[in-house]
């Protein structure tokens, strides 16, 4: 039995006009057919997507209208289970088939994607693979120039009224593909449009196009494809023009960019480096926001009273902020406008009030999971975000005793001649006492040669190869009889070893060649006379002429 036809997603207006109970019967169908249409074969897949164009309609519907405005929480476990399965559907459509739809290759659909599924680790994966396949070529490459074209007419203009949901596509898009970031930074058009841009955009404008800005250069460093040059290029380029120093400071003074720098750039570009990142770093403590409008505040009269505060000063126990930590929340808050106050003092808590790794783990997207599980648009009480004054400069501050001094070190040359700085001057000299001496007159020196000659001839008359006698079994140190028979067999083993090393040797002298090692000497008249007036092995003889060889102290001792 075929699979029926898809509906299309509705959009939004419709979508609020439709009862609860006919939404859940549409959500309830379309589970039904996207399950379907994952358990059908490969080949089955593809002559139905190729025959049946209703699937490629309503993921185009589905993805463009979720990922802007996601439908209502009311049916959140089929709304959960449906995105999951739209999903696995375009995965399979744009991994599986030969020939991809061309719809679902478009620029609108995949920063739609990204939006929609940017924080799922699958998706850059299958974007990366695309982009290796050149599929997203020709559809990217038509959209850059007239994204460029947009962002120059919005400079000279008033800002193009889709621009706001434009760049929030390239964001995401930026986020889940590295490849379309290096796509946009070939050539200064795409860079220079930025810059040219941000000098007359509004604040929140200039807020992304800075996240852009910093994704781009995030892309040209990436690990599996680094384009340190190119990316060297557009800073030192940004740099050396004076009207964009301004959106230079902005985006290393709003994002990590000097730290990653410092992190990724090695090599032959290490060196090259080096200057535009001290350059960079003079950014990093500047501030190119404008402040915001401070809130007027009456301040009453002191009374000697307090709250309670904690060990750090801050009104932990009554649900204060300290006016340090407000400070740090409206920072972060002028980079995501979007994050309540709540939810960025969670993140303060988890990173020690550090903004920088909280703004490079928010652009990243790498919160643990204890924190991507929160609300982002939870915000303080209005008691809690009143800043907390006092009159106590240091809050807290109790007088700790002072710790003990480091233990002093002696020795035997303590109290004396040196340490009382008594000694004589005649009696402290630099080097050798004496300077009539020196290294070539010492080593020319033969006065000791006739003591060295000594020493080493009674080392070569020295046998190492001598045993000292063993006496542990004297008949005097054992206290009774010694068993004469053992004695008697060792002295034999002497005798006949002394006759065979006297044998050898005569017959090494007549004829050293008698202690070869082939088969025809082993076979020889010498060597069978050896054999039979020795009793040895042809092994035992050979190595007793390879051994004399080696020892000439044997061999002077048999001469003698």
């Amino acid at each position: 039995m075929a699979l029926p036809s898809f509906a299309p997603y509705p959009p939004p207006s419709l979508r609020n006009d439709i009862v609860p109970e006919e939404w859940e019967s549409c959500l309830h169908a379309w589970l039904l057919l996207a399950e379907g249409h994952l358990l059908l074969s490969p080949g089955a897949f593809s002559t139905k997507v190729s025959k049946d164009q209703s699937l490629i309609q309503f993921l185009l519907s589905y993805v463009d209208s979720e990922a802007f405005q996601p439908s209502p929480s009311a049916s959140q476990s089929h709304i959960t289970r449906l995105k999951r399965l739209c999903f696995l559907l375009v995965h399979r459509c744009l991994s599986e088939l030969k020939k991809k739809p061309e719809l679902l290759l478009e620029w609108q659909f995949i920063s739609s994607l990204g939006i929609l599924y940017g924080k799922w680790s699958t998706l850059p994966i299958l974007l990366q693979d695309l982009w290796r396949k050149r599929d997203l070529d020709k559809t990217f490459q038509k959209r850059k120039v007239a994204l460029i074209k947009t962002l120059e007419d919005s400079a000279k203009e008033d800002a193009h009224p889709d621009l706001d949901g434009t760049l929030a596509r390239v964001a995401a898009l930026l986020r889940v593909c590295s490849g379309y970031g290096e796509s946009l930074m070939l050539g200064s058009d795409f860079i220079d449009a930025l810059s040219t841009l941000y000098d007359c955009a509004s604040p929140s404008l200039k807020r992304k196009l800075v996240v852009i800005t910093y994704r781009c250069f995030l892309a040209l460093m990436d690990p599996l494809n680094p384009r340190f040059s190119m990316l060297l290029d557009h800073l030192y380029a940004l740099n050396s023009l004076k009207q964009q120093n301004l959106f230079l400071a902005a985006v290393c003074s709003s994002t990590p960019l000097v730290r990653r720098l410092r992190e990724r750039i090695a090599g032959p570009e290490a060196v090259r480096a080096e200057k535009i990142i001290q350059r960079l770093s003079e950014f990093q403590g500047l501030s190119t926001w404008p402040p915001r409008p401070k809130k007027l505040q009456r301040q009453r009269a002191s009374k000697g009273k307090g709250k309670e505060k904690d060990e750090y000063g801050h009104g932990a126990f009554d649900g204060g902020l300290h006016v340090h930590r407000m400070s740090l929340v409206t920072q972060l808050q002028d980079l995501f406008p979007d994050l309540g106050s709540a939810f960025i003092v969670k993140l303060l808590n988890e990173y020690e009030d550090d903004t920088e790794q909280v703004t490079a783990h928010l652009l990243d997207d790498s919160l643990p999971p204890h924190l991507k599980s929160l609300d982002r648009s939870e915000n303080l009480s209005q008691h809690a975000t009143q800043p907390i004054y006092t009159n106590d400069l240091v809050p807290n501050l109790a007088p700790h005793p002072s710790p003990p001094l480091p233990p002093i070190r002696r020795n035997i040359h303590d109290n004396d001649a040196f340490d009382r700085l008594t000694i004589s001057p005649s009696q402290i000299h630099r080097g050798l006492k004496s300077s009539s001496h020196t290294a070539d007159t010492v080593l020319q020196d033969r006065s000791s040669a006739s003591n060295k000659a000594a020493i080493l001839s009674a080392l070569a008359a020295f046998e190492s190869d001598d045993d000292e006698r063993d006496d542990t079994y004297d008949v005097d140190d054992v206290g009774g009889t010694v068993d004469a028979a053992i004695a008697g067999s060792d002295e034999m083993e002497a005798d006949l070893r002394d006759k065979n090393e006297e044998a050898l040797f005569r017959a090494w002298k007549m004829s050293p060649e008698a202690f070869e090692r082939d088969a025809e000497t082993r076979r020889g008249k010498a060597r069978m006379a050896l054999r039979s007036e020795t009793g040895m092995t042809d092994e035992a003889i050979e190595g007793w002429g390879i051994m004399l060889g080696r020892d000439p102290r044997r061999l002077r001792r048999l001469q003698a």
